[in-house]
């Protein structure tokens, strides 16, 4: 079995390029893949590895400036769910686009998993989903609000021009561990919203201690890793993924018309051009034939 690890943290890296390669080696020497994103503003990303291993890079993350309250949420996989291990810097370790919002500062109130539902029931509280479409359109909560964005820095303008729905209304928001929440209640706090919810840990806390037959929660969680979607106790679900938009389809899809291995499905069949599926037919033409060498293609997606 294979230990996964998703975290992040907010915190000040002033100089984040140095931290890169000591973690880049560090992981490769523990067998660890996945990916980890530095920015000033903190680290975020998800690892799978051995469990020593796991627990040997969450040690040496621990000890980086601001960061021994590090929190991060455990499951596990018989397969590994990724391909390579990659430590990139960002300008954001979750990209909104607001220089101004700033989780350090301040954020929403935290609500339990377990008190969770006792919220999103109260008549006088609005449900956003803060993830974008296609994340969404796998699972989400009863009566929550999807904005339809298909990235998170669509959020402010969406915002903006919703607004005037949540008058008097207190606001909760989730996404899947977290991270998008610390940034989406700074925002709204910073644009006088008054009473902003946030459930911690995200959907993976509550799919983990949640009972099933207490759950307001429809469908399967889509989560960046192999795994592509996992459900309550975090078991993993029976979504796979389209290598040519990265969106969540079911074993089902993959008998539509519109789907070819690597390179379209019902998603994204008219989306691109006959270019880009000759592009795409010839990359996994490539990616085939490094698998029957046993190598892994440059092109092969995570």
């Amino acid at each position: 079995m294979f230990t996964i690890a998703a975290l992040y943290h907010f915190t000040r890296f002033p100089e984040p390029a140095a931290l890169r390669e000591p973690l880049l080696d560090l992981c490769l020497k523990e067998r660890v893949k996945g990916t980890l994103l530095l920015a000033r503003e903190g680290i975020n990303g998800t690892i799978a590895g051995p469990r020593a291993g796991i627990d040997a890079v969450l040690k040496h993350i621990r000890a980086l400036p601001g960061c021994a309250d590090l929190e991060w949420k455990e499951s596990s996989a018989d397969q590994m769910p990724f391909n390579r291990m990659k430590v990139r810097l960002k300008r954001e370790i979750v990209t909104m686009g607001q220089p101004d919002v700033d989780p350090r500062a301040r954020v929403g109130h935290y609500v339990d998993a377990a008190d969770w539902n006792a919220l999103i029931e109260a008549p006088d509280v609005a449900v956003i989903d803060t993830r974008n479409d296609y994340e969404v359109a796998i699972g989400t909560f009863e009566g929550a609000i999807d904005p339809v964005t298909r990235s998170f820095g669509e959020f402010p303008a969406w915002w903006e021009a919703n607004k005037a729905r949540f008058h008097n209304k207190r606001i909760a928001m989730f996404c899947t561990g977290g991270i998008r929440c610390e940034k989406s209640t700074n925002y709204l706090l910073g644009q006088g919203v008054e009473d902003v919810y946030h459930l911690k840990g995200g959907i993976l806390k509550y799919l983990e201690v949640v009972p099933e037959d207490e759950s307001r929660w429809n469908g399967e969680c889509f989560v960046f890793d192999g795994r592509v979607s996992v459900g309550h106790g975090l078991v993993e679900g029976p979504h796979e993924l389209c290598y040519a938009c990265r969106r969540p389809i079911l074993p089902e899809d993959k008998a539509r018309p519109e789907y070819e291995h690597g390179v379209s499905c019902h998603h994204c069949v008219s989306e691109t051009s006959a270019e880009d599926k000759a592009r795409f037919r010839e990359r996994q033409r490539q990616v085939a034939l490094a698998e029957a060498r046993g190598e892994m293609h440059i092109g092969q997606r995570d």
